[in-house]
């Protein structure tokens, strides 16, 4: 695991219960450590991005490490659920965690950065994840598409502020949850002839962050063959 800079970590522990995600009470803890011990500063910033007050102190929390150069966003309510099985309460929780946060994240980012900008500024880098799967997890994918529409609209309003912001779906990513069906199912459709791993995403993302990635710009790339489950 390579790590480049300081850290701020959003992380909202009901979620994971209320969906029965499996974990331990130190989960966070562990992720911080880990990157401590690689030289890295973090700060671990609890809150339910469904609150539209938690952006903001989110992009706070992290200021308090130095200057916020950077905004990684896979913040996710998913639930499946289908058009005929759709509550209004659950559209209206995915929007305002995957669509309205994304917007008030990248806002706070945007205003803690220096304007005007100067010779030199490297400005800020934005990457989201986002995801195709919408049927019979209809929220969730119609809340992504509305995600992807505002990132791509960020590259254009701050590009003179000199922000690079682009969308990153890298299909299902085998990290435990597939069942040996669906595993295959998805190996045979991926022209790499594998699933993608967690380790394949931070490397797209760490590209996308560097100077060498500077010239992808208000993108939706597609890093897994365009597998989609369902």
């Amino acid at each position: 695991m390579a790590v480049d800079g300081d850290l701020a970590l959003n992380y909202w522990r009901p979620y994971d219960d209320r969906v029965g995600l499996e974990g331990t009470p130190d989960d966070p803890e562990s992720i911080a450590s880990e990157c401590r011990a690689l030289g890295v500063a973090v700060e671990l910033v609890p809150g339910d991005l469904s609150d539209p007050a938690v952006p903001a102190e989110v992009i706070r929390a992290a200021g308090t490490l130095g200057p916020v150069t950077g905004l990684v966003m896979s913040d996710c309510e998913s639930v499946d659920s289908a058009i005929l099985t759709t509550d209004p309460e659950s559209w209206d929780r995915h929007f305002a965690v995957n669509a309205r946060a994304t917007w008030l994240l990248i806002k706070a980012f945007a205003e803690q950065l220096r304007e005007p900008v100067v010779a030199g500024d490297v400005g800020g880098r934005i990457v989201a994840l986002t995801s195709d799967h919408t049927v019979r997890n209809l929220p969730h994918g119609a809340s992504k598409g509305a995600l992807d529409r505002i990132v791509t609209a960020a590259a254009v309003e701050l590009a003179g502020r000199v922000v690079r912001a682009n969308v990153v779906n890298p299909g299902p990513i085998d990290t435990g949850w597939m069942d040996d069906a669906t595993r295959r199912s998805g190996i045979d459709a991926t022209p790499a002839g594998r699933l993608g791993t967690a380790e394949d995403t931070t490397d797209l993302v760490r590209f996308l962050f560097s100077e060498q990635g500077s010239w992808m710009n208000g993108q939706i790339l597609y890093s897994n063959g365009g597998f989609k489950v369902g």
